[in-house]
């Protein structure tokens, strides 16, 4: 251990920078380990550097104490800490002398308090969002005018008279039904989750409103339990959620179809305004005025029309009958030519024909008939040598006899 020199100043004794800061590390190095708790505020970690280095802060009044500690002993705790956890770190006090910087050279450290809550929430968020939980595509638009708002609150709390005085201002007709509940402490996750399964068995419930003011980390702690936030994903109803402050993101805020920053943003988002919803009506009221107006008077020329054809309908009628009379008038006049002409036609047709058939026309051609008595000569073996035969031409005929025949 070097030795801590000082130097005589007439009556006085006086130290260097260097002598003190070295005189006071080495007292440092005298003192026990000890654990520390407090919030990680600052961390700074690179691959380059040899330590990691962080900040502990008192929460209670922000006091603060530097912390080093080796990049290999640090990332070999696998902690992944992260600014605002509170961890218990273990380790002795030391001084840098060159700097005079007063350090906690950490030899391990612990999550503790709500950074073990931060981590716990952490991986609960990622097993819910890998379930689906929080997919943009659950999300259910909330009901323009809902029958019934469900309001799930502490009692007399600030959230529930914020919730109720804006609805009510907003839109007075508006039926809400209370279901007060704890809203911090052990009991609270239980209680908030029958409120909503309690709420839901109301048929005439459209939407529900999940509300509490502000308030510690520790007390919005019921609103990031699983059973809660898997009871507002498995509503049969939107929900809205209203937890703590604007910055605070409890995780059924998450599962939550619509998020509102505060209690009063929560009943603007559930109930339009009346005197909005009232000009609607009106303006609805005077479209549809409008819209029967012209109606009734295109309905008025429609009928008009029809009347018109309806008056016109007998003359066209009867002018109708008329032609259709004079039409079969003329066909009958027509007919009887007609008729006698297609007879006409009919018997030159056959006419044709017979003559086709006639044997005259073979005749006519050169050939003869031969008949002896009524019978026709088709063989020489019809007829005998002497017999005697008529001979029929094309033009006139004669008499003859066989004189022989030709087998």
């Amino acid at each position: 251990m070097a030795k801590v020199d000082a130097l005589p100043y007439d009556d006085k004794t006086v130290y260097s920078v260097a002598a003190f800061n070295r005189g006071v590390a080495q007292w440092l190095g005298r003192l026990p380990t000890v654990w520390v708790e407090g919030e990680i505020t600052e961390l700074r970690r690179h691959d380059r550097w040899a330590s990691v280095f962080f900040t502990l802060k008192d929460p209670a009044d922000g006091s603060c104490l530097g912390v080093t500690m080796p990049r290999g002993q640090f990332d070999g705790l696998r902690l992944e800490l992260a600014d605002g956890e509170r961890v218990h770190v273990y380790g002795r006090p030391e001084l840098f002398e060159k700097r005079g910087d007063f350090r906690l050279r950490a030899l391990t450290i612990e999550r503790f308090g709500i950074g073990a809550h931060l981590a716990a929430l952490e991986r609960l968020k990622t097993k819910l969002a890998a379930e689906g939980l929080f997919a943009a595509e659950r999300k259910r638009p909330l009901p323009l005018l809902p029958r019934r708002i469900g309001l799930v609150t502490g009692n007399d709390a600030a959230a529930k008279r914020d919730v109720l005085t804006t609805i009510q201002t907003r839109f007075p007709p508006a039926n809400v039904l209370v279901a007060e509940t704890y809203v911090q402490g052990p009991r609270a996750a239980l209680e908030i989750v029958d409120a909503l399964r309690a709420l839901c068995e109301h048929d005439d419930v459209d939407v529900i409103v999940l509300t509490r003011g502000g308030g510690s980390f520790e007390d919005l702690l019921p609103f990031s339990d699983e059973r809660v936030v898997r009871a507002v994903a498995e509503c049969r109803v939107p929900i809205v959620s209203a937890v703590g402050h604007e910055q605070d993101t409890p995780l059924c805020d998450l599962a939550a179809d619509v998020r509102a920053s505060t209690p009063t943003a929560a009943g603007r988002l559930v109930v339009p305004e009346l005197s909005v919803v009232l000009a609607g009506l009106d303006r609805a009221r005077a479209s549809l005025a409008r819209t029967v107006r012209l109606t009734l008077a295109r309905d008025g020329q429609s009928l008009g029309h029809m009347l018109e054809r309806l008056r016109a309908a007998p003359r066209l009628a009867l002018e109708r009958e008329s032609r259709r009379i004079e039409q079969a008038r003329e066909r009958l006049q027509r007919a009887p030519a007609l008729a006698v002409e297609r007879k006409r036609a009919a018997l030159e047709s056959v006419a044709g024909k017979l003559r086709v058939l006639s044997p005259l026309q073979t005749l006519e051609r050169g050939y003869a008939i031969v008949r002896t008595g009524s019978k026709v000569v088709r063989s020489a073996a019809d007829v005998a040598p002497g017999a005697r035969v008529e001979v029929a031409l094309a033009e006139g005929g004669f008499g003859a006899r066989v004189e022989d025949t030709h087998g």
